[in-house]
């Protein structure tokens, strides 16, 4: 779907009403609970857009319109979904020129079937052919020719299209309020701390961060490893059997496990941790930490698998998630020469300039419109 060039018209009425953009029934949208696809909405989001989401008990994001779904959190039945019937419910009697549903197919075909006259886009964040009614390429061009496709990464356009013909998607690339990132440390001023961030699950590499930092913590005297994250995108969840497994471990290696922590502190520890590492195993579909980390100027060690690679190609210390060894050796390298670290912190924040919100902004912008066409 290729964008076209926006409008240059006065705004008509149908383009001033807001555009509904729906979470998928789990996500958080508040700064003390929030995953990536929440995070991406609060910064491409209009305060007149309609955020439609699950009911928080926090706070939500500011400066938007939340709208809690009462039914959120269940699971889809093949006959109906009780999260879209309450979307739906939420919907039906407002004026809104597009719906925009993130990372859920099956809510947005029953979207599409309620209101068919409303354009809509279905984006995605993860691999589509996981996904309920996107498995198959039959699906997925039955998909693309009721409603627009977006794609984070071209890895995941490629995915989505694997198999089809005649139709195509769009690429939205992750983006960060470069803006509103905290001023990163200069390298002689950085922590010596090498730093793991996000869910603590065997796919993101968990494991392979412990084993490798057991190995090489021993030989970088005066450096600490941090683990910041939870199983879940929310404070006090119970410890899940794999992460049982990695706390005794962590422990016995002296690495310190902070918990989850809001995205801010996150971002905080980034910008003054020397080295970031993002080990992860599963094909990632973009990367939005490893995207942080370069921003925030640290020095990234990284896997290259899905999305990764088109992101990080060049700008960080490659490594294979499977092997800790190779992982230890590669931090001993890093920790040993704050010249190259430097370099991989510059080249960082280079490559992550171009997925500024301006311009992530300016491509929904004309997404939306093609849509619209």
């Amino acid at each position: 779907m290729a964008a076209r060039p926006l409008r240059e018209h006065p705004l008509s009425e149908a383009d001033a009403l807001p555009v509904a953009i729906v979470l998928p029934p789990r996500e958080g949208f508040s700064t003390e609970a929030v995953g990536a696809i929440g995070l991406l909405v609060q910064r491409l989001a209009s305060p007149d857009d309609l955020i439609v989401g699950r009911a928080i008990a926090e706070t939500p994001f500011g400066g938007r319109h939340h709208l809690a779904v009462a039914a959120a959190g269940c699971r889809l039945s093949r006959a109906q979904s009780r999260y879209a019937a309450g979307v739906a419910a939420i919907l039906r009697g407002r004026r809104v020129r597009l719906i925009e549903v993130h990372n859920r197919p099956d809510v947005a075909t029953a979207l599409a079937r309620r209101f068919p006259r409303i354009p809509m886009l279905l984006v995605l964040h993860n691999e589509p052919r996981t996904m309920r009614l996107a498995r198959t390429p039959r699906s997925r061009q039955a998909l693309a020719r009721r409603m627009g496709i977006v794609t984070v990464s071209a890895y995941l356009r490629q995915r989505f299209l694997a198999g089809t013909s005649g139709i195509d998607a769009a690429v939205l690339p992750n983006c960060l309020d470069l803006a509103a990132m905290p001023p990163p440390c200069p390298v002689p001023a950085r922590e010596r701390i090498i730093l793991f961030a996000g869910r603590l699950v065997a796919d993101k590499g968990a494991d392979s961060f412990v084993a490798a930092c057991t190995l090489a913590l021993p030989a970088l005297p005066g450096w600490r490893a941090v683990m910041i994250g939870a199983d879940r995108f929310r404070p006090g969840a119970d410890d899940t059997p794999f992460l049982a497994m990695l706390r005794a471990a962590a422990e016995a290696a002296g690495i310190e496990l902070a918990g989850y922590r809001p995205h801010a502190a996150v971002l905080e520890a980034m910008a003054r941790a020397a080295i970031v590492v993002v080990p992860s195993r599963w094909p990632e579909p973009f990367g939005l930490t490893a995207l942080e980390a370069m921003a925030s100027g640290a020095a990234l060690v990284c896997s290259g698998r899905g999305g990764l690679a088109e992101l990080v190609r060049g700008v960080a210390a490659i490594v294979d998630p499977d092997h800790p060894a190779e992982i230890a050796d590669t931090l001993c390298r890093l920790a040993a020469d704050a010249p190259e670290r430097a370099c991989l912190g510059d080249a960082g924040r280079a490559r992550a300039a171009a997925y500024g919100l301006p311009a992530a902004r300016a491509r929904l912008h004309a997404i939306r419109a093609a849509q619209l066409g």
